[in-house]
C-alpha cells in the first residue's frame, strides 16, 4: 500500500480533531521520505477533503466542523507551501485568484502551491478577488498568465467578470474548479483562454497558452440581461421563495439561494446540466436530512411562480430541473 493511502486515516482523524499540528506533521514525514508533493495533495489532502464534504451533505458533520477541518487542511498545504517556495523560479509568472463570492480558497492554494513546486513564480491574490483588484495587480505585474478558481456556481457570474479583467489586458486566463463540471463547456462559454480539468492537468497546461489573447468576445445580450436582473432580486426573490417553500431544515435556505445562483450560472453559459445538477444536490441533501414529501419537486413549483417575470430563468427550471426530480 502506499505511504498516502497508509496515512489517510491518520489524516482524516487530525480533522475530525481539529489538530493542525498531527496534520502539518503527518504531510512533512511524507514529503521527507519521497513522497511527491502532488500526491500527498491529491491523495491525502483532497481526498480528505472530498471525504468531508460528503459527510456534511449526509448530515454526519456540521458546517462549524467543516469548516474547522478545512482550516486544518489549509495548514497542511502551507507546509507544502514552504518547501516549495525554496526552489528556484525557472519559468513565468502567474497571478491565481478565487473568482469574488468564491471563499472557497483550499483549491486555489493546491493549485499554486503544485505551480510553485513546478517553477513558477505564483501569486495568489486569495479568495473573493474583485476583478478590480486583479485588473490594478495585473497593470502593475504584467504576469504571464491569470488561473481563476470556481467551487461555487454561485460565482460563476464573477468569475465572467475575472476573465474579462484578464483578457482585457491580452493575458491568457485558465479556469478550475468543481463549478465548471466535467468539459469545458461553461469555462469557453465565459470566455476562459484553456480550462483545468484536474489538479495533474495543471501542471502542463500553462506550458501551451498563447503569449496574447483577445478580450473575451460579449456574451448574449438577453441571457445576460435576464442573469444581472436576477443578481440585483437575489435577496428579495430567496425571502421570497423561502416564505412560500414549507420545508423546515437549517439547510432550507441554503437549497434556495443554490438554486437561484445556479439559475444565473446556467443563463450565463447556456448549460443546462448546471439546474440538473442542483436539482440532484438538493434532493440527496434533503434526504439525507429525512424531509418528508417531494420538498425538490415543491421547490421548482415556488422557483417557477416567484420567477414569473424571468422567462429564461423558468424555461431553464422547465426544461431541466423537473427531468432529474420525481
Amino acid at each position: 500500500m502506499s505511504p498516502t493511502l497508509t496515512l489517510l486515516p491518520d489524516f482524516e482523524q487530525a480533522l475530525a480533531d481539529g489538530d493542525a499540528g498531527a496534520a502539518v506533521t503527518l504531510v512533512e514525514h511524507l514529503l521527507a521520505n519521497g513522497t511527491p508533493a502532488e500526491a500527498v495533495m491529491l491523495d491525502v489532502i483532497g481526498e480528505a477533503q472530498r471525504r468531508i464534504g460528503e459527510r456534511w451533505q449526509r448530515g454526519e458533520w456540521s458546517v462549524a466542523q467543516e469548516h474547522t477541518a478545512t482550516g486544518v487542511s489549509m495548514a497542511a498545504v502551507e507546509a507544502i507551501a514552504r518547501q516549495a517556495r525554496v526552489r528556484p523560479v525557472t519559468r513565468g509568472r502567474i497571478v491565481l485568484g478565487c473568482a469574488e463570492r468564491e471563499w472557497h480558497a483550499l483549491p486555489a492554494m493546491v493549485v499554486g502551491t503544485l505551480l510553485r513546486d513546478r517553477g513558477w513564480h505564483v501569486t495568489f491574490l486569495g479568495a473573493s478577488t474583485p476583478a478590480d483588484r486583479l485588473s490594478s495587480y495585473l497593470r502593475d505585474v504584467g504576469p504571464d498568465a491569470t488561473a481563476v478558481s470556481c467551487s461555487i456556481v454561485g460565482a460563476l457570474p464573477s468569475t465572467r467578470q475575472f476573465i474579462e479583467a484578464s483578457t482585457g489586458a491580452g493575458i491568457p486566463v485558465v479556469a478550475g474548479g468543481a463549478a465548471f463540471g466535467v468539459d469545458d463547456v461553461r469555462a469557453r462559454a465565459l470566455g476562459a483562454t484553456a480550462w483545468a480539468p484536474r489538479l495533474p492537468e495543471v501542471v502542463t497546461i500553462f506550458d501551451d497558452l498563447p503569449t496574447v489573447v483577445p478580450p473575451a468576445p460579449p456574451l448574449p445580450a438577453e441571457p445576460l440581461a435576464e442573469q444581472r436582473a436576477l443578481e440585483l432580486a437575489h435577496r428579495r426573490l430567496v425571502d421570497a421563495v423561502c416564505e412560500r417553500w414549507p420545508v423546515d431544515c437549517a439547510e432550507a435556505r441554503d437549497c434556495v439561494e443554490q438554486a437561484l445562483w445556479t439559475l444565473q450560472g446556467a443563463l450565463l453559459t447556456g448549460d443546462g446540466r448546471l439546474v440538473a445538477d442542483t436539482a440532484r444536490w438538493v434532493s440527496a441533501l434533503l434526504t439525507a436530512r429525512s424531509v418528508p414529501g417531494m420538498p425538490t419537486t415543491a421547490l421548482a413549483a415556488e422557483l417557477t411562480m416567484v420567477l414569473r417575470d424571468f422567462p429564461l430563468a423558468v424555461d431553464l427550471l422547465r426544461s431541466h430541473w423537473d427531468a432529474t426530480c420525481p
